[in-house]
């Protein structure tokens, strides 16, 4: 059965209309409460209806390494920083007769770049082939080897329409500290024109006796003896007929007036294309 009685208080009494809406919208309101309450809960989890915001992308720094096997500084002509340290292991013919005149250079060129061929190891081979040497018609660089501190430059001549010859392969090295230490001349790198006698850096002093061996036909072997401090010649002999293969040469050569700590021997032969066409060159240290 429907009980329709009307509502009543805790009392008992009836309620009337307005009592009854008044209940009505209070239980609405804790409804909507509840209601309002999940919602929020909810949002702190999750944003409802739409996809999160992207956030920016922060690339942090790598880890900073430090190399010390060999370090590589920046060329520059100021720059003051040197390579681990660099030990010459020849002995030095040209430019420079040390490790000191080669610093007071580089002390020239940080300060006012001068004579900034002596960076380049190829410019280096011709300047003691045409200007030191004084052979004029060996202008040409045929090729280049540079490895770390040392360096091979081939210097040679054209003749008429053929290709390029090489005349003598130099052997260059740098000398001195620091990113900026110039090449130095310390022999040659013979083939068909060699010089053996006397043996690299030894101590000798005049009459000096001058050997090797030589491959070609009908050659002229001239023995210069040089310093790197003074454009003239301490001694020369003039000539040594030679020719075969491989064959042995041996002269013996006067000089005087040497001051520098080493002497420069030279030997070269030519006569068919030019003056010079070959040559070879060693050191030795000059006697007290």
């Amino acid at each position: 059965m429907t009980d329709n009685r009307p509502a009543a208080t805790p009392d008992g009494r009836p309620v009337g209309s307005r009592a009854r809406w008044a209940i009505v919208l209070a239980s609405l309101a804790i409804i909507a409460v509840a209601v309002l309450t999940v919602v929020v809960l909810n949002s702190d989890d999750e944003p409802s209806g739409t996809a999160p915001a992207p956030s920016a992308t922060v690339t942090q720094p790598g880890p900073t390494v430090t190399v010390t096997a060999t370090p590589k500084p920046t060329s520059s002509r100021t720059s003051t920083t040197s390579p681990d340290h660099r030990t010459f292991r020849y002995q030095p013919l040209w430019p420079f007769t040390s490790e000191t005149a080669a610093a007071a250079w580089q002390q020239a060129y940080r300060s006012g770049g001068k004579q900034p061929w002596h960076l380049d190891p190829a410019q280096t081979a011709l300047s003691f082939t045409t200007g030191f040497l004084g052979f004029d018609e060996i202008g040409l660089v045929v090729s280049k080897s540079v490895r770390g501190d040392e360096a091979f430059v081939s210097v040679g001549y054209r003749a008429d329409q053929n290709p390029p010859s090489v005349a003598a392969v130099i052997h260059l090295a740098r000398l001195g500290q620091g990113d900026d230490a110039p090449w130095e001349v310390v022999g040659t790198r013979d083939s068909s024109l060699t010089l053996t006698q006397p043996r690299y850096g030894a101590v000798a002093g005049s009459p000096l006796t001058v050997g090797g061996r030589i491959t070609g036909v009908d050659e002229a072997i001239r023995v210069d003896v040089r310093q790197a401090s003074t454009g003239q010649r301490l001694g020369t002999f003039c000539c040594v007929p030679a020719g075969g293969e491989g064959q042995p040469w041996s002269t013996q050569v006067t000089f005087q007036g040497a001051t520098d700590p080493a002497v420069v021997i030279v030997a070269s032969t030519g006569g068919h294309y030019q003056d010079v066409e070959a040559f070879a060159v060693t050191a030795i240290r000059t006697a007290d």
